[in-house]
């Protein structure tokens, strides 16, 4: 049986005065998988997640969330979603067991929360108030309360900001088990890794589009799948590299003595590229040829530039 998706965007517009956030933006999150939506600061995600989550209305488009219109049909929604905000949205006085229980409180058939705090590792600060957590005390708080009620579907926005090694695999262990367990999940974030180790889908968003979007591995063998790395005790010239290699090979980084270009493998332009910078008087230290990660297609989608 063909499952409805949790979440389908379509054609999404959202102005802020004369800006344009989101410019006619299509998203499709499946039912019970992980899909992560990426971008640059500014790109139209956390405005897109907003207006999904009914906290934000659109000017333009439509969005599905579960089936429901979000804002028209909030009180539906409320009861089957459950949202991960990355300031938190928390009551500042409150010590963090008593949020965790008021909420809880709110639904019909909560999880357990003894269960979530052990999960979390929430014990040790739960008799302090949330302004005297740190970041990643807040984030793992958060979470909780996001997954108290049980969810059909829950928003994450950046889960894993601020958390050590530990709680980060703690975390993405919890994720996997909901994906498993046939909850769906819509989360952002910046870091790639994370992406790549939860996501069952992957959509990438800049200056308000939706500019790619397929599985991690679809991505990644999009266009080449090759990133060669090279470094010389000499400067180098990464553009002339580029194009010594040949045709659909381009640039992804660059500095004085190492640069990465990227393209379709071709072992022997590689070998003829080394013999090149020999006869050049580059005296290579590095040579690499690997695979492209999921980084690699964000900035080459995406660019190098800071915003």
């Amino acid at each position: 049986m063909r499952h409805s998706p949790a979440v389908e965007v379509n054609g999404l517009v959202k102005r802020y005065g004369a800006s344009v956030a989101v410019d006619g933006l299509d998203l499709v999150a499946a039912s019970g998988q992980v899909t992560a939506v990426l971008g640059p600061n500014g790109a139209g995600k956390t405005t897109t997640v907003e207006i999904c989550e009914g906290l934000r209305r659109a000017d333009g488009g439509e969005v599905r969330v579960l089936g429901h219109d979000p804002v028209r049909d909030a009180t539906a929604l409320r009861p089957l979603v459950g949202v991960m905000l990355q300031d938190g949205g928390l009551p500042n006085t409150q010590r963090a067991g008593d949020v965790l229980r008021h909420v809880s409180r709110m639904y019909a058939e909560p999880a357990d929360t003894g269960e979530l705090t052990e999960r979390l590792g929430l014990a040790s600060f739960a008799r302090t108030s949330v302004r005297r957590l740190s970041g990643g005390q807040r984030q793992r708080l958060a979470l909780a309360v996001a997954l108290v009620g049980r969810p059909r579907l829950v928003f994450l926005d950046e889960p894993s900001a601020g958390l050590d090694p530990q709680a980060r695999r703690a975390v993405w262990d919890l994720i996997g088990e909901l994906s498993d367990d046939g909850v769906s999940v819509v989360l952002t974030t910046h870091f790639m890794a994370e992406a790549e180790a939860l996501a069952d889908r992957v959509v990438i968003v800049d200056h308000g589009r939706a500019i790619a979007a397929g599985t991690v591995a679809e991505l990644v063998d999009s266009g080449g799948t090759t990133t060669l790395r090279v470094e010389a005790a000499q400067p180098l010239d990464a553009a002339a590299m580029a194009l010594a290699l040949g045709p659909g090979f381009t640039v992804q980084s660059a500095g004085r003595t190492a640069c990465s270009v990227s393209g379709p493998v071709d072992p022997g332009a590689v070998a003829a590229l080394a013999r090149g910078l020999a006869d050049a008087g580059k005296q290579l230290t590095r040579l690499e040829l690997g695979r492209r990660t999921l980084e690699d297609v964000f900035l080459d989608l995406t660019g190098r530039s800071l915003r």
